[in-house]
């Protein structure tokens, strides 16, 4: 049954803000919502953690449970209604899909947003829509890995359908390399609760650069918000990256293509509304789509994007979400960057030297140390969080480079042996 909800022109903006514990959006999603006016209800899937901010105004759901967790805040809508449901990461966007659809709601076909959490369904729909992407094939839990690399091609990464954040993804230069990532990522499948017996896809190796876009789709009409450079080669054994820049330093003619990619792909994938964000590999005049998910850019890094008069990322999704007046889309003039602080080896965090230093590098304009002291880390393949985020602006990008290397070369990162 689809609920109709009612709108009242004098009545406080009310949206429903996907949570998870363990992201690092909360704050700016909050703040932006403030400074909107907007009442908002928040979801979690931990009831302590959600009372101590938001009392009354919080929903316990259970994100590995979309259809239930879908259907408790239908409930909660009969008590009060909703303008907006919003799914912030990537645990909470099928949620918030399937809720809109249910309370009649601006949102994506939960279809849709389904597709881009599983990368074989993904790949899927590039191809019937015939974008160019990787090649590649499927791998059960009793495949013959090695002959499958061989037949996509060496080198070749293999990879799980459902991790984000570059975690499992591995790149193999024989086919017996192939079959110790497979087992590998098995095991960092079972490590992050999901089933090691999934299947993984097995993906040509494309060289050249890589780029990242983050837009915004109204009615299917995407506006392109930024596109970032990717300054450190991503050339494996593992993906890890590091600083990205906007605005990018590609030709405005290889921009517009990338751009045009990147809507290509949104809609292959059925997406119509939010944000999205998107991987794109370019080498010489070719490029490939690699993926594409219903969010915006993850961690803390909207915080390098700044739009005209001081407007957030959050600000943008949060306005278009309510439907109230989108503001201008375009970019400060400034160059502005991020630096996502990889972890040097696994063990524990016991001490981050140097921060007065790096914070006090002209053009810096923010460093946020994210995993507690005394915490245990690991690298990748394997991690699921970076140290930090290092923030900078400049006249232009390649002044924020400088800026972000130099600045993260002040940091000295102590690391203790892991307890054995």
């Amino acid at each position: 049954m689809v609920l109709k909800v009612r709108t009242y022109d004098t009545r406080v903006p009310r949206i429903l803000l996907l949570l998870p514990t363990a992201t690092y959006r909360a704050s700016d999603f909050l703040t932006a919502s403030r400074k909107l006016g907007a009442e908002v209800v928040v979801a979690s899937e931990q009831r302590q953690t959600m009372s101590g901010m938001m009392g009354d105004r919080a929903l316990l759901v259970d994100f590995d449970r979309p259809e239930a967790a879908a259907e408790a805040i239908v409930t909660r809508a009969k008590e009060k209604p909703l303008d907006a449901v919003l799914g912030v990461d990537e645990q909470g966007v099928l949620v918030a899909a399937l809720a809109s659809a249910r309370l009649g709601l601006v949102g994506n076909p939960p279809e849709a947003v389904a597709a881009t959490a599983d990368k074989i369904t993904m790949r899927k729909a590039f191809s019937a829509a015939g974008l160019p992407q990787p090649g590649h094939a499927i791998a059960g839990p009793d495949a013959d890995v090695a002959r499958l690399a061989r037949e996509v091609g060496l080198p070749c990464v293999v990879k799980p359908v459902s991790l984000s954040a570059s975690r499992g993804v591995i790149r193999a230069d024989d086919p017996q390399a192939a079959v110790d990532a497979s087992v590998r990522i098995r095991t960092i499948l079972a490590d992050a609760g999901q089933d090691e017996d999934a299947p993984l896809l097995i993906e040509s190796y494309i060289p050249g650069i890589e780029v990242a876009v983050e837009g915004l789709l109204r009615g299917g009409i995407l506006e392109t918000l930024a596109v970032f450079d990717k300054p450190d080669p991503l050339e494996g054994p593992y993906f890890e990256e590091s600083i990205y820049v906007t605005p990018s330093r590609l030709a405005a003619e290889t921009l517009d293509a990338v751009s045009q990619l990147t809507a290509a792909a949104a809609a292959a994938l059925g997406l119509l509304e939010g944000p999205i964000h998107a991987e794109v590999r370019i080498d010489s005049n070719r490029m490939w789509i690699l993926e594409l998910a219903a969010r915006s850019i993850g961690g803390l890094c909207s915080r390098s994007l700044r739009f005209r008069l001081g407007v957030s990322l959050e600000d943008l999704i949060l306005r278009h979400a309510l439907g109230m007046p989108m503001d201008d889309l375009r970019h400060e003039s400034d160059a502005s960057g991020v630096m996502m602080l990889p972890i040097p080896k696994a063990g524990v965090l016991k001490e981050v030297r140097g921060q007065a230093y790096a914070r006090a590098v002209p053009g810096v304009d923010e460093l946020d140390i994210s995993i507690p002291i005394g915490r245990t880390v690991r690298t990748l393949p394997e991690a699921d969080r970076y140290l930090g985020f290092l923030f900078a602006h400049g006249d232009t990008p390649e002044a924020v480079e400088h800026t972000l290397r130099s600045a993260h070369g002040k940091l000295e990162i102590v690391i203790d042996a892991p307890p054995s």
